[in-house]
Parts: structure tokens; sequence; C-alpha cells
């Protein structure tokens, strides 16, 4: 059955009322006219492809006198949850916040509550919304670099064998190199290592990756990892040939090398590329010498070991998470000899 118009009595109404109804409103109206004239509310549903509970619902709220009662009203609740956070608070996570900018609300609550804080996650993240809607937390700037890798065939090294699996701090420190193109003319390499038990990462620049500098950046791994290292994984970068896998054997530590295209075997230190890149370049305007860049590094390098949780290792830091293995003992606040 097809329906045309409103019934009369809505009709005449609607002659002495200026009332703009949208479409679903007057479809509402119809269903309802529908139903009046022929007593079955089952049809009025079936002809409008309505639920009885709607059609119930409509014709307790509309007002014969007042046809804009039909149309939806605002769902918004009568009372709203007033935040309960403190002044201190917010101004504390504004300026976690503006210290560590990548951060998300899971690892801020974590140096929240060390500071002494009682405070949920979910709080945190509505603060946050809350300084963002209002303008007062102002996201940092990124800055773009790019990453480019060769990958040539070894002259030496194996594959990691298949029954060898890491269970200490040191048992595997996977090694990757990252291309910084921050501005034309400039090109930088940034050798980066990370332990795949404790995420202890190692970082430093040079300016170019050559055997020679992965066998300097070899000497800063073993000054500022706080274990012994057992093995290394690298990709088939030319980096890792020569001198490196020479100095390697001298030290006793074994080395694996990646089949071709197969990053992903290197995933640990990947991503820590990434948390670098997301979480250091793209917030600090940082300086693009070696020396200097080096110096910045060190830094954040050691607030990344020693202060950002990790969300590996359920929100305690590197740092932590040698301690509670006794690697580092606990008397030590921190581990000043390596910066």
């Amino acid at each position: 059955m097809r329906v045309f118009g409103l019934i009369r009595q809505f009709q005449r109404l609607s002659r002495y009322q200026d009332v703009k109804l949208t479409a679903q409103a007057q479809d509402r109206l119809r269903a309802l006219a529908l139903w009046q004239e022929t007593g079955k509310v089952g049809l009025a549903c079936q002809t409008f492809g309505l639920s009885r509970a709607s059609l119930y619902r409509w014709r307790k709220r509309l007002d014969p006198k007042d046809l804009a009662s039909i149309q939806d009203h605002s769902r918004r609740p009568h009372r709203l949850r007033k935040p309960t956070w403190s002044l201190t608070l917010v101004e504390t996570l504004k300026r976690l916040r503006e210290t560590y900018p990548r951060w998300g609300k899971d690892k801020l609550v974590v140096l929240l509550r060390r500071e002494g804080f009682s405070v949920s996650t979910s709080m945190v993240g509505r603060m946050l919304t809350y300084l963002k809607q209002h303008h007062r937390l102002i996201e940092s700037p990124r800055f773009t670099i790019s990453a480019r890798k060769r990958r040539l065939n070894r002259p030496y090294a194996i594959r990691k064998p298949s029954d060898y699996i890491p269970h200490r701090p040191g048992d595997l420190v996977q090694l990757d190199t990252l291309d910084l193109r921050p501005v034309p003319g400039v090109i930088l390499k940034q050798f980066t290592a990370r332990d795949v038990i404790s995420r202890w990462d190692v970082l430093e620049a040079h300016y170019r990756a050559t055997a020679q500098s992965a066998s300097s950046f070899l000497h800063a791994l073993q000054a500022r990892m706080p274990f012994p290292i057992r093995a290394f994984q690298v990709d088939g970068g030319s980096e890792f040939f020569a001198q490196f896998e020479v100095a390697c054997q001298q030290l006793g530590i074994r080395l694996f090398v990646l089949p071709p295209k197969s990053p992903k075997l290197n995933g640990a230190v990947e991503r820590a590329n990434r948390t670098h890149t997301e979480e250091f370049y793209e917030v600090t305007e940082s300086s693009w010498t070696v020396e200097e860049l080096n110096q910045e590094l060190l830094e954040w390098e050691k607030i990344y070991n020693t202060i950002r949780p990790h969300q590996a290792l359920r929100y305690l830091t590197p740092l932590q998470f040698l301690k509670q293995l006794g690697i580092i003992p606990n008397k030590d606040p921190s581990p000043s000899h390596m910066y």
C-alpha cells in the first residue's frame, strides 16, 4: 500500500503552524496516519519498514498541537559527568607530554604514578583530549626523514640456527642502520642496536655506514650495554663486512646474517628505528653534525633505557627489567657509568 500525504487532522493543524519537518519526521507522521485510519499497527509497520516499538514511541511523543514534537531530539544526557582531576595533575601531564610528545596515555600514566598521582589510564586519555580540544596542548611538528638500505652478498657469517633461541639479555642483539636525510645535502647514518630480551638500545650516528664505523660502534656497544653480548644479528649491509666481522671473531661474539629480503627477521631493531624516528627525530630540532647529534642521542638513549615505560616489558623500563633479573644491582639508581 502506498500512502500519499498526511491525514486531514494533521493537515488542518499545519495551516496554523509554520513547521518545517524533515523527510524522516514526515514519514513518521504518515505511518501514524495509516495506523489511525486503518487501525492496523501491523500494516503501518510493514508498509514503512518499522518496528512496533518505534511506532508506539512516536505516538507517545507526538503532540497534535505541535508537529515538531515528532522530530528527533537531542540525546545529550541531562547530567554530564564533570572532570574530577586537579589543576596540578593537568599541568603535570601537560609538562610530561611536551617533554615526551610521542608517548601515549599508557606510558604517561606510569610517569604520573611515579610522581605520586593516583590516576587511571582512561583518565589520562580524557585529560589529553581535553587539553587538545581547548588548544592547551599543541602537538610538535614532525621532521621527515627517509630510510634506504642496500643489500649485498655476504662473503662470511652464518644464518642463525633454528635451535638458537635467546633466553637472557645479551643472547641476541640485533643491529641495523638508519638513513637520516633531514635537509637537502645532509646524509647521516645511525647505527641502532637492540637487545631482544631487555629492549636495551644503543644508538650512534656517523657520517657514513662503513665497516670501520661499524667496528667503532661495536666498542660503544660493549661500553654501554650492561651485560655481555654473546651474538649479533645483522642484515646484508656492506657495513657489517670486513673489519666488523673480524672484530666479532676476535671478541668471540657469534655473528648471524639474515637471508636476502627478510627484514621481518630483524623485527626488533626495525621497530626500534621506527620508535626513535617518531619519538626523537620527528619531534626534536636536532643538530646535524655527528658530534652534536651523538650528544643528543646519548641523552635520548638514557631516557629510552631508564625513563620510558615499555609495553613489551609490562610498562617497566629496560633498567627496571634488568634490576629484576639481578643483572644490575638494585642499589645502583642508574647506570651512570654508561652515560
